[in-house]
């Protein structure tokens, strides 16, 4: 068995309750990590708590907005205050938003930014000086494919996706040397709750017709993105800081 050196890391994961988050969240603690996960909806949120602590995982879970910065703050306290710290941080709170340009008003362009880019930056920012106190830590920023290659209709998302990129290059250079490594996992078609509310009808047919767009003819699972990001805050990933990882089934253009 491949130890990742998890056990008793702190983890905090932003849109923890369903979909990619709640498999990153189930990962990190099946590795052994403590893990705080936050999300808006507290009845969502707390199913997904008790199946952890149902596989014998220690979870913290708390009802979050993470685009008011109050919130942010008094649950990164309150895990700090609960376990000591943190090592690991997955921004992954965030839903699609694309539309044309001149469907885009400033309400929607400020909402976007506060969702998937301040959130990301404020949440850094409070972990940061826990991780450089414990010798290093991890950062995720979940980003899409968008922030790389853009296709017309896809804004406000791959604008505030392209900066999360920035802000994953940017902290992973200024904080090497505290031994903070900072990664964006780049998300393609992935089955999640947004695609199954999106989908109103049969589910199967619906990932069988959009994994026509995927060179490797399926849709990618919420548990493949789980093993992806306690791999990348692992100790045996201890040499890869600044990227950004297309997870999409060889659907991008770009690399």
């Amino acid at each position: 068995m491949l130890d990742l050196g998890l056990g008793g890391k702190v983890a905090i994961v932003t849109g923890g309750s369903e979909g990619l988050g709640r498999a990153a969240a189930r990962r990190l603690a099946a590795e052994g990590a403590r893990v705080a996960i936050c999300a808006r909806r507290p009845d969502v949120l707390e199913h997904t708590a008790s199946g952890i602590r149902a596989a014998g995982g220690q979870v913290l879970a708390r009802s979050v907005d993470v685009t008011q910065a109050g919130q942010i703050e008094t649950f990164v306290g309150e895990v700090v205050r609960d376990w000591g710290g943190v090592d690991i941080l997955v921004n992954n709170a965030g839903t699609s938003a694309a539309a044309s340009f001149e469907a885009v008003d400033d309400a929607g362009w400020l909402h976007d930014l506060e969702l998937k880019l301040l959130s990301a930056v404020r949440l850094c920012r409070l972990a940061i000086p826990h991780m450089k106190k414990r010798g290093g830590g991890r950062i995720i920023n979940v980003t899409n494919l968008g922030a790389k290659a853009p296709s017309a209709g896809g804004l406000p998302t791959s604008v505030t996706r392209a900066a999360g990129i920035n802000l994953t290059k940017s902290l992973s250079k200024e904080y090497a040397a505290d031994k903070i490594l900072v990664n964006t996992i780049c998300i393609g078609l992935v089955k999640s709750a947004q695609w199954e509310r999106r989908a109103k009808g049969d589910l199967d047919a619906f990932y069988k017709d959009v994994a026509k767009r995927v060179p490797l003819g399926r849709v990618g699972e919420a548990e493949e993105f789980g093993d992806l990001v306690a791999f990348l805050v692992s100790e045996r990933a201890a040499f890869i800081t600044g990227t950004a990882i297309n997870f999409d089934g060889g659907m991008s253009s770009v690399v």
